[in-house]
């Protein structure tokens, strides 16, 4: 929905961009208008888990080429279906980046639903590795999202192809400029709402529409002017809702995601709770530090709670 590498360019960063641009100055930085973590976290779906098993034996890789040798008849039946996608998760459990991206993408002309938004999934989450240069970055992300886009056209009930088209279409932003960035939230809040409304037991899901929420309820007056510039109608959102879909994530799943407990505690900070933000920020801290990302909330949970 997690999803350790995480992307938290926030919507007061794309205007602060715009105002500048408006200026005549140019725009800097990478705009993403989603906080997600790089989809280990928005992903897991299958399960409603978020798959945090980066410490699994080194039994992935023997498995992993096991696999590909039963793989390598050229007929695909039914079954070869379900061992391809159980391997795919496994794959994905142990944060096998790479080898979940090669074995996916055999089946990248596939027209099941199922292939396309693992593989839009794998994509961006290659994108996001700390050593894959600015070139390469940029096509696995156009890559994600035309996967993520295939996956919503075979299939649109399908609540991960949802997920996974708000998720790249964001993400694809940063390379098409703010005013195509804040338009296309519109669209992003659309598909994760019918997510959500696919499978209500999603966690991840919700708290990246409560992210999306927050995002904008935390936008100064001034920017919301300068957003009012060019949308005479543009997004808005209010603590209050943001909460609500990160209560509702920690209720279908508790515990799953470190930035959902930290989240929790900055929007009660935010509507002035102190008790509640304690509870959350101490939770937030006290998480299992598993990922790159469980480290950062723990740090930034220790800064706030210090401030409190």
């Amino acid at each position: 929905m997690m999803a350790g590498r995480v992307l938290t360019r926030t919507v007061s960063k794309t205007l602060l961009d715009l105002t500048a641009s408006a200026k005549g100055k140019r725009s800097r930085g990478n705009i993403r208008l989603l906080w997600i973590n790089a989809s280990r976290a928005a992903g897991a779906q299958s399960s409603g888990k978020a798959a945090f098993l980066l410490g699994l034996p080194l039994l992935s890789g023997l498995s992993y080429q096991a696999f590909l040798a039963v793989r390598s008849s050229a007929v695909v039946c039914a079954l070869d279906k379900a061992e391809v996608l159980e391997q795919a998760d496994y794959l994905y459990s142990c944060a096998e980046t790479e080898k979940l991206y090669q074995l996916l993408l055999q089946h990248k002309d596939s027209e099941d639903a199922e292939f396309l938004w693992r593989l839009a999934r794998a994509s961006r989450d290659l994108s996001l590795l700390p050593d894959t240069d600015a070139g390469r970055k940029k096509q696995l992300t156009f890559e994600a999202f035309e996967y993520a886009k295939r996956a919503l056209e075979r299939d649109e009930k399908c609540f991960a192809a949802h997920k996974w088209y708000a998720v790249c279409l964001s993400d694809i932003g940063e390379y098409e400029g703010v005013k195509v960035k804040i338009g296309n939230s519109y669209i992003i809040r659309e598909h994760l709402e019918r997510a959500i409304q696919l499978n209500p037991k999603d966690a991840t899901s919700l708290h990246i529409l409560g992210y999306w929420c927050y995002a904008f309820a935390e936008l100064p007056w001034y920017q919301r002017k300068v957003a009012a510039v060019i949308f005479s109608s543009p997004p808005t959102s209010t603590f209050e809702e943001a909460l609500e879909f990160f209560l509702k994530a920690e209720k279908v799943d508790p515990d799953f995601y470190s930035k959902n407990l930290l989240m929790l505690g900055k929007t009660y900070m935010s509507m002035r709770d102190k008790e509640k933000a304690l509870l959350w920020l101490t939770k937030a801290k006290q998480y299992p530090a598993r990922t790159l990302e469980d480290k950062e909330v723990h740090k930034e949970a220790v800064e706030l709670l210090n401030q409190l």
